[in-house]
């Protein structure tokens, strides 16, 4: 019997360690929650078996999803910002939820309220700097403002100071090792929530359609994943979740592939998804218009030779956007899902089912957003990488803040710049 036991624990990942921490965490892993599925449904659902059960209501519960994100696009990029911080805020709470019913146990002071103050002490530096960054002449225009901007940088280390030395006043003798364990517990949350919901919003600043595509393509490969599973579904693909299979992965990435560049080419026709978000200084909006950049205008692509007796075409119009689409799908289908086992893995280190009960049938909301966080750094990586250039706009903002002698000293050196390249005298004449 004690062999099967050691078996057992093995098989889940659980090992000597495991278990001595297991004891100094003072006992069991948290309760797992369950699904709080409204009685509506249960009602209207109360015949069908476990399995239709849960798929019928994962589906109903899914199209609400969608709806609700369809509403938030159609409200603006300020309401989609809004809810980028309010899902940042909540699946922080779920994370730090549960290794605060772990730590409770013994009492110990201030883990909570620190988790907190952590909190707001990142979020003060990143959207700090995003506010310096993207709206520079409304912060050099307001005073207060200004001041803030200028030793941003230093108030955000002070505000950090603050919460480290706190941490250092409230270790207890004897749980020292336990209480670093929740320092670190909360500031791998902080870098795994806070930074990527941060990386969110600069690719939203870059236009909308950046926003939109990768999150649809996970949403996407995250239900077509399931439906082929659901119905074809009959080879294990990772033991970290047991439910998944290779035929929903591949099905998943094929469909996304697919949804990728059709949704890329409905939306590269619209300028209010590929234009730049902008702060407008003279209405104090937000503004989407703009002459639409090469890669959202429509070019025509010489199909190979093998591929030309296939489909019967010679050519194919498309936009540059769709060719960046399938980087984005394929990511969003192959390395995006590894998001998802890795919060498998996690909870299954806790034993729970799910992060929360906050959506029925789905879980807490970090267990919709697991994948998304992934994806947020691939695409912001991705813009740096091959798409973004300089912006002439921030460098004329930038340059109008300076001094006068500073401004006509780069007014001096550029000149020179261009007579040298032969470029002034045309310039002049024209």
């Amino acid at each position: 019997n004690l062999q099967e036991s050691e078996s057992e624990n093995k098989l889940d990942g659980e090992t000597a360690s495991d278990s001595e921490s297991k004891s100094e965490f003072g006992g069991s892993a948290p309760v797992p929650t369950s699904d709080d599925t409204p009685e509506v449904l249960n009602r209207a659902l109360s015949n069908l078996s476990s399995r239709w059960k849960n798929w019928w209501v994962r589906g109903i519960l899914t199209l609400a999803m969608i709806t609700f994100f369809f509403i938030i696009i159609y409200l603006g990029p300020l309401v989609l910002m809004t809810i980028v911080m309010c899902v940042q805020i909540k699946c922080f709470h779920e994370i730090i939820t549960i290794g605060y019913n772990v730590y409770h146990s013994y009492d110990l002071p201030w883990f909570r309220t620190l988790s907190w103050y952590f909190l707001l002490c990142v979020n003060y530096f990143f959207y700090g700097e995003t506010v310096t960054d993207y709206f520079f002449t409304l912060v050099q225009r307001e005073e207060p403002l200004r001041i803030l901007s200028k030793y941003h940088r230093f108030i955000s280390f002070a505000l950090y100071l603050t919460g480290f030395c706190m941490f250092v006043l409230s270790l207890v003798k004897k749980h020292y090792r336990l209480q670093f364990y929740m320092f670190g517990w909360t500031h791998v949350t902080l870098l795994i929530v806070v930074t990527q919901s941060h990386l969110i919003i600069h690719n939203l600043f870059e236009g909308m359609i950046w926003f939109i595509v990768p999150i649809s393509c996970v949403i996407c490969n995250d239900i077509m994943a399931y439906m082929f599973g659901f119905f074809f579904g009959r080879t294990p693909l990772i033991k970290l979740s047991p439910k998944k299979t290779w035929e929903g992965f591949i099905g998943g990435f094929f469909a996304t592939v697919v949804f990728g560049l059709l949704l890329s080419y409905i939306m590269s026709g619209y300028r209010c998804f590929t234009c730049p978000v902008e702060f407008n200084n003279d209405t104090n909006s937000f503004t989407v218009d703009c002459e639409p950049s090469e890669l959202f205008q429509l070019q025509e692509y010489n199909i190979p030779l093998v591929l030309q007796s296939v489909v019967g075409w010679k050519t194919l119009r498309m936009y540059p956007f769709q060719i960046h689409s399938i980087a984005l799908s394929t990511f969003a289908s192959l390395i995006g899902p590894f998001g998802g086992f890795f919060a498998s893995g996690f909870k299954r280190a806790f034993k729970i089912k799910d992060f929360a009960n906050t959506i029925p049938g789905h879980g807490g909301i970090m267990d919709r957003f697991d994948c998304q966080y992934l994806m947020a750094t691939f695409v912001n990586v991705y813009i740096a990488s091959f798409i973004r250039g300089p912006n002439p706009s921030k460098l004329i903002q930038q340059f109008l803040t300076l001094r006068p002698d500073q401004q006509l000293h780069i007014f001096n050196t550029l000149k020179a710049h261009l007579v040298d390249k032969g470029m002034l005298g045309s310039l002049e004449e024209a």
